[in-house]
């Protein structure tokens, strides 16, 4: 009896714990369970890979994985371009001649860094490849980059060759001279070229062998050593080279495997390589993968889903504003007739999500969120419309992260009395850390120590820890999912009240003439704070709507985020990866004696906007008018 009691206790309690356990479930994962678990086994696995690639000796690196891949599928398509088709064995014998023809003539050595300053295009790939079979390090100058910023972005990584085409002929020449001086090396894929001190490459490359690299020319490359320096957009000051490591890389490109993608899909590129987006996400994603990609010189709207349609494209990949200018596009008949199962990217709004979706078809969204240099990512596995992503078990041990409150007017984190910071509660906006440790190092940038150190946070959690700084302010809700709030720098304080400038610009580009908007705060002699002011630009044929944009700002915003201000412009200044720039506008102000744009203010007692006169400007100087 007493065994049968003590079984019965026993089964009772296993049965109350299962209980618990699924209820411990139900409410952690809530419906996403499946979602997650399908998620956490891929992590799992793409975990194991990595490790095993730590530990092999010599180190196996992606080129490594794409020589394999040749081997393994010699004729399969590696890259479509205007037309044109490079299979897997034609890049491997191109790069493998590139490699030969850059150690004949710029004596190439292993870690010797190199510049490529090249637009989209196949040979952007194989000189990639070439430069990682001679062992050195590629530095991705932004094409968009001249005088000043190239000079910058070239020597802070300590390039000793530069590579470039005939489309960016003119901006290498102005720089030119500075790049002697520096004893630089400046080689072009042309067959000649007129200009003194820039060496054509393209017969060089042509009578060069095709056969196949020694290891020992990488031999001493591990998977700590530096691969890559990517720049981030610049969208404050001079743009930073962020280091990017072997091991790096490998996070960076199994995000097309930790969504599904496989190797029969075909993945289309219409962003640039210089960016950790076009570059990691997308082509060394595609190498690890051992896909087909379609590349695309310049993002085309207009040309967008022809080119999936023609290519039979099954993932395509966006960032910032891509989708908008796709939504925004006229609309076809043909609009949901192609393959394309799934999207890949990051910094689609919520409301252009949704159009999409119910415009081009039932497409798969893993949006990401994640920066170059940080240690801590992000990605949206399961539809959830306006997440950057999702947290689960896993993801909390292998990247360590926090949410912590944040002083907006003093541009500082919240600390506590004893000097540690303040974690943010569920549904509480926060600014994102991660935790650095050997699993989540972070490098950092450059010969840019200070910028380095900046982007450190020390005394977080505990005295002594080590934390990376994202800049940006976050919000984790109850159900796990992240959302991106805003960048610190984009947002202001006034009347006492935060800012988020994306809520604000979201709420201008409602408005009947305006297409887009760059919301940001500017100073006003007298006042504490920033008050809210936005560039925009206005639809085809449309005359600014003072009237309907006065109503859309009231309607939808506290007094204190409507922008007083309004100015318009022809275009909006962004980066190459279709960020805003904004330190420009924010300087420029808003006095119209300075500025040539049409300028109008939100004036209350007429309840519209109203040009913005010298009047009115003098008036809001003297206090005469209350803001």
């Amino acid at each position: 009896l007493d065994m049968c009691m003590c079984m019965y206790m026993w089964l009772t309690a296993l049965a109350g714990l299962a209980i618990l356990s699924l209820s411990y479930i139900k409410t952690y994962f809530g419906p996403y369970f499946r979602a997650d678990c399908a998620y956490m086994w891929r992590s799992i696995k793409l975990a194991i890979r990595i490790t095993k690639y730590k530990k092999c000796k010599p180190f196996y690196s992606l080129l490594d994985h794409f020589l394999d891949g040749a081997k393994r599928h010699p004729d399969k398509v590696f890259v479509h371009f205007e037309g044109r088709q490079c299979t897997y064995e034609e890049v491997d014998k191109q790069s493998a001649k590139v490699a030969r023809a850059l150690q004949a003539e710029a004596k190439l050595q292993e870690g010797d860094v190199v510049a490529i300053f090249l637009p989209n295009n196949p040979s952007y790939m194989w000189t990639f490849l070439g430069l990682a079979k001679l062992g050195c390090p590629a530095a991705l100058l932004n094409t968009n980059i001249r005088s000043k910023s190239l000079l910058h972005c070239f020597s802070c990584c300590g390039a000793k060759v530069l590579i470039t085409s005939p489309e960016l002929l003119s901006a290498v020449e102005e720089v030119l001279p500075t790049l002697k001086e520096q004893d630089i090396s400046v080689f072009i894929l042309a067959d000649s070229c007129s200009v003194p001190g820039i060496h054509p490459l393209s017969g060089k490359i042509k009578k060069a062998s095709d056969e196949p690299l020694s290891k020992e020319l990488r031999a001493n490359v591990t998977i700590r050593s530096t691969a890559l320096y990517i720049y981030t957009s610049g969208t404050t000051g001079l743009p930073k080279a962020a280091v990017v490591t072997h091991e790096r890389v490998w996070a960076a490109c199994l995000f097309q495997a930790a969504v599904g993608v496989t190797t029969d899909d075909i993945f289309y590129i219409n962003l640039p390589l210089y960016h950790s987006a076009g570059f990691l996400i997308g082509m060394a994603g595609s190498i690890e993968r051992g896909n087909t990609m379609v590349l695309k010189k310049k993002f085309s709207a207009s040309q967008f889903w022809d080119d999936c349609r023609k290519y039979n494209v099954t993932v395509m990949q966006y960032i910032g504003e891509t989708l908008r200018y796709l939504c925004n596009s006229p609309k076809k008949d043909t609009d949901k007739q192609h393959k394309v199962r799934l999207a890949m990217g990051n910094g689609v709004r919520t409301d252009i999500w949704t159009e999409f979706l119910n415009r081009f078809g039932d497409i798969q969204m893993r949006e990401l969120y994640g920066a170059t240099e940080g240690n801590i990512g992000f990605i949206n596995y399961t539809n959830k419309i306006g997440a950057v992503g999702r947290i689960n078990p896993l993801h909390k041990f292998f990247f360590p992260h926090t949410l912590i409150k944040f002083d907006v007017e003093k541009e500082e984190p919240i600390r506590n009395s004893e000097g540690l910071c303040v974690k943010a509660a569920r549904g509480e906006i926060g600014l994102l850390v991660g935790k650095v440790t050997k699993r989540s190092p972070f490098v950092g940038y450059a010969a840019n120590k200070t910028q380095t150190e900046k982007k450190r946070l020390r005394d977080v959690m505990k005295k002594g820890d080590l934390y990376f700084n994202t800049g940006d302010l976050m919000l984790i809700d109850s159900e796990n999912f992240v959302y991106f709030m805003d960048r610190v720098g984009d947002t202001f304080r006034w009347k006492g009240e935060n800012v988020a400038t994306s809520e604000v610009g979201d709420i201008l580009t409602t408005a009947n003439s305006i297409l887009e908007a760059n919301v940001y705060g500017v100073k006003v002699e007298g006042h504490e704070g920033r008050i809210g002011m936005a560039a925009v630009t206005l639809k085809e044929g449309e005359d600014f709507d003072c009237a309907d944009a006065y109503k859309q700002v009231v309607n939808y915003l506290p007094a204190y985020a409507r922008p007083r201000f309004i100015r318009i412009q022809p275009c909006l200044e962004v980066t190459g990866t279709f960020k805003m720039k904004k330190v420009k506008l924010v300087e420029e102000g808003f006095n119209p004696a300075n500025i040539s744009d049409p300028l109008y203010f939100l004036d209350t007692d007429k309840k519209t906007y109203v040009p913005l006169t010298e009047k009115i400007y003098n008036a809001i100087m003297s206090r005469e008018i209350k803001l």
